[in-house]
């Protein structure tokens, strides 16, 4: 009787594992920031100390991870981070052809300039 009960649990344990990975997929969100001059090491904190990263957020569908990408492109240190460059890709596939999401966004407006003033 015991082990029926073992054998059952792991099968629901399964199951419920299964039914969870099918609501949630991956965003694999590519981010690329430009420093202002002299504020490398500041900027590129949030990548361990790279220009460059990978952040993976677990959305729905194709749909939210656009929306993720898109949140991603906020820039609350304009004296720190010149630009930045988000693409994303759900579940492997390119979102939107590999499109930038913060391509003319309003908080890098310094992007086109060699300084941030």
């Amino acid at each position: 009787m015991l082990v029926k009960k073992s054998v059952r649990t792991v099968l629901l344990s399964a199951l419920v594992l299964s039914a969870a990975s099918a609501f949630a997929a991956e965003c694999a969100l590519s981010i690329t920031r430009t420093a202002c001059p002299g504020q490398e090491q500041e900027s590129f904190s949030k990548c361990d100390g790279k220009a460059s990263c990978i952040e993976k957020k677990p959305v729905a569908d194709a749909t939210a991870c656009a929306a993720t990408a898109t949140a991603a492109c906020a820039n609350s240190r304009q004296s720190v981070t010149k630009n930045k460059k988000v693409t994303a890709q759900f579940d492997g596939v390119a979102i939107q052809g590999g499109k930038d999401f913060c391509a003319g966004h309003p908080d890098y407006p310094f992007a086109a300039k060699p300084d941030c003033k």
